[in-house]
């Protein structure tokens, strides 16, 4: 089942190191590239050969220099409309912005793209290349300011309503703190590595670790609990023991089910008669309880997420509600992704 989900993996990367969502053949538009999902499928592959991670980086940060005068422009002056924000899709191949209506405002998927290249940074390998990466992750910093990510309405993580959402702010709360931590190696002509740190106001932490105190045990305030707080456990470690606590009770008891987690109560995406039920709940629980020590939970999410493959071995987006019915998008790789970090743990 691990060659077989790497196998997975691979058949939905192109040759520039962009994963598409799920299956190239699908219809939904899942065969483009998000940048959030780009990370988690990255880390996926980066728990079998961390290496062969790199390359996704790299494209995520020349998609962001192929649209950096629309950066400069946000950072200038702070964006108004959703067109003006760094978009979440892509093109895998031309690398150019879905232009169709989305929820495009995704806030956490730039903090998902900092944290990994800093993350990477710091267990040794090569993710900044060169003056214009060390450029862009500045850009980046003075992105999130003029945005005010602390107080900024975005789409989250399930591209749907604008609202403060926990799971954003902690995403680059969690970022600009492990960029402050980190010093970047570039080559140069004389072979000796130049040193490089990015430039993070401090107030930039404090007010998102405000926001996100303030926030919590809640995803938003429509919003009691949600799937995408996991994130905040991890990969961000951002909770602290309490907030991690809270968090994870209220998951298993109002979102658990049968074949997955579902998002959030209500949940109208694919609702038949019931909220859909997604499936990288299990590994993601499961993960975060064997790095929580606990045996006996980790046991059980595992076992679980065995069960959520279907039967070509796959692990869908999602199944319906109380069913053995899934949709479409399967593979989907950020599922796939979580189950490899689940089984190389």
């Amino acid at each position: 089942m691990i060659q077989k989900s790497i196998s997975l993996l691979r058949a939905i990367r192109h040759k520039n190191g962009l994963f598409s969502a799920s299956s190239l053949a699908v219809s939904t538009g899942y065969n483009r590239a998000w940048i959030r999902d780009n990370v988690y499928e990255a880390m996926g592959i980066e728990a079998i050969n961390p290496k062969e991670a790199i390359k996704t980086y790299y494209t995520l940060l020349d998609i962001l220099l192929k649209h950096e005068a629309k950066i400069d422009w946000a950072i200038k002056e702070k964006p108004k409309h959703a067109y003006q924000y760094i978009h979440a899709r892509y093109d895998p191949i031309t690398l150019n912005e879905i232009w169709e209506e989305w929820g495009n405002k995704q806030n956490d998927a730039i903090g998902a793209l900092i944290f990994k290249i800093c993350d990477l940074t710091q267990k040794g390998f090569s993710v900044v290349r060169d003056r214009h990466d060390i450029r862009m992750l500045q850009k980046l910093v003075q992105y999130l300011e003029s945005i005010e990510y602390w107080q900024d309405k975005d789409n989250g993580v399930w591209e749907e309503k604008e609202e403060l959402h926990a799971s954003s702010v902690g995403a680059c709360l969690a970022a600009l703190k492990l960029l402050k931590k980190t010093t970047f190696k570039l080559p140069s002509i004389t072979g000796k590595k130049l040193l490089r740190k990015i430039s993070v106001p401090h107030d930039m932490i404090t007010k998102g670790q405000e926001t996100l105190n303030f926030l919590l045990p809640r995803e938003s305030i429509t919003k009691e609990t949600d799937l995408a707080l996991l994130s905040l456990i991890y990969p961000y470690d951002i909770v602290n023991a309490k907030q991690k606590k809270q968090i994870l009770e209220n998951i298993e008891m109002q979102l658990v089910r049968n074949k997955g987690a579902i998002r959030y109560t209500g949940d109208q995406y694919y609702n038949k008669s019931g909220e859909a039920e997604w499936t990288f709940g299990f590994p993601w629980l499961a993960i975060i309880y064997k790095l929580s020590g606990n045996k006996k939970k980790h046991s059980h999410y595992y076992k679980k997420t065995l069960e959520a493959f279907n039967k070509k071995g796959e692990l869908p987006e999602l199944y319906y509600a109380n069913s053995e019915m899934h949709n479409e998008n399967t593979p989907l790789g950020w599922s796939q992704a979580m189950y490899l970090i689940m089984r190389k743990m």
